[in-house]
């Protein structure tokens, strides 16, 4: 079959990239989806069993590290568009381990990119009648923290304008990472951005807020905490929960990613946010109160699982996204209210425990070892 682009995603397995996999592979029947994924413990090709056999779509077992793997990749499918969302994301795991975040965080990233140019230079950029990208997914932690308008911190008599007053990230906030995972990723930003300008490569940059929704992997705080609240598990809340973030429900980042992928301007940045900010332990209380609800448990019934734990080290107190620019220029708004978009994530974690005992259990990695072997 002839396809008029062949489109690579890295990372299609992971949360996010399984929901632009699906999207991709659904939407453009004419273009051919290579699912590039290492399959590490975040890697679960079960997330996408509804579109493993599509025409459409290929799955190639591959570390981003591996320059010439990649592109040998690039070159058997003549890719002509590469989404990169392939990355270590757990900040608790990059304070452990800073160096599997530095290998694959910023040398796979410079991998991809000397693999993209290697192919792409030569043929000044452009496969057929279809422009090149290079998209580069990132995160809002690349900017540090916002700061507080009272030095005191949060106070029960303020209101979330007195203390936050009308502070965003936008395109132009300087960066200011904290965490060795968003070293990481700031890292890898500035090198996307140096191909675009040193050797003209088509190139975007995107920094994203928090996401939810379903097939996250259950060490991160939503699903994680809808599991222990089904149950009855402590709720490890960092400090006082006061850390606020902005939240993102999945298939809106896709959709995002699905416009800029194609109508974005080269060499240019977009945040993309929910403009959803929340406390995390109100997010615990609302999980509480959705879960319990839909188990039918009597309101308060899951209260007394809240554990305050000692803090993060290095923990931002609060992210928040302007995505004015995206919305401007292309036309992109999110869809969901958070309190619609957490009904509809914890019903889908309610109603696909088996999804969830063999992710928790170890399972689906099993399964890839004999299908797969390890590296």
């Amino acid at each position: 079959m002839e396809f008029k682009r062949n489109i690579m995603i890295t990372g299609g397995a992971g949360f996010i990239g399984s929901h632009v996999v699906r999207l991709f592979v659904n939407r453009y029947p004419d273009c051919r989806i290579i699912n590039v994924d290492k399959l590490t413990y975040a890697g679960n090709l079960g997330n996408l069993r509804d579109i493993e056999d599509m025409p459409n779509y290929v799955f190639e077992k591959a570390d981003i590290c591996d320059f010439d793997r990649m592109l040998e990749i690039m070159r058997t499918y003549d890719v002509g568009g590469i989404i990169h969302l392939a990355a270590e994301s757990h900040v608790d795991r990059s304070i452990r381990d800073p160096f599997t975040f530095a290998r694959t965080n910023v040398m796979g990233t410079l991998s991809l990119l000397q693999a993209a140019r290697s192919l792409w230079e030569d043929s000044g950029w452009m496969t057929g009648s279809s422009r090149c990208m290079f998209y580069h997914i990132s995160t809002d932690e690349v900017y540090g923290a916002l700061e507080l308008n009272h030095p005191e911190g949060i106070r029960s008599d303020f209101s979330a304008h007195e203390v936050y007053g009308d502070s965003f990230f936008t395109e132009e906030t300087k960066y200011r990472p904290h965490s060795p995972y968003s070293a990481s990723k700031a890292s890898s930003d500035h090198f996307v951005r140096a191909f675009h300008d040193t050797y003209g490569m088509p190139a975007i940059v995107t920094n994203c807020s928090n996401n939810y929704g379903p097939y996250q992997f259950p060490e991160k705080l939503i699903p994680l905490f809808i599991n222990n609240i089904r149950h009855n598990r402590p709720l490890p809340v960092y400090g006082k929960g006061e850390n606020v973030r902005d939240w993102l429900y999945v298939e809106d980042h896709a959709r995002a990613i699905d416009l800029i992928f194609h109508r974005g301007e080269p060499g240019a940045t977009y945040n993309i946010g929910g403009f959803n900010e929340w406390k995390n332990i109100d997010i615990v209380k609302v999980l509480i109160k959705t879960v319990d609800s839909l188990l039918g448990r009597p309101e308060g019934y899951s209260d007394s699982l809240i554990t305050y734990v000692t803090d993060r080290k290095g923990h931002d107190l609060r992210y928040a996204i302007d995505s004015s620019r995206l919305h401007r220029e292309l036309g992109w708004s999110p869809s969901l209210q958070f309190e619609e978009g957490i009904v509809k994530t914890v019903r889908w974690y309610l109603d696909n425990q088996e999804w969830m005992d063999d992710v928790t259990s170890g399972g689906y990695m099993k399964y890839y070892d004999e299908m797969y072997g390890r590296r």
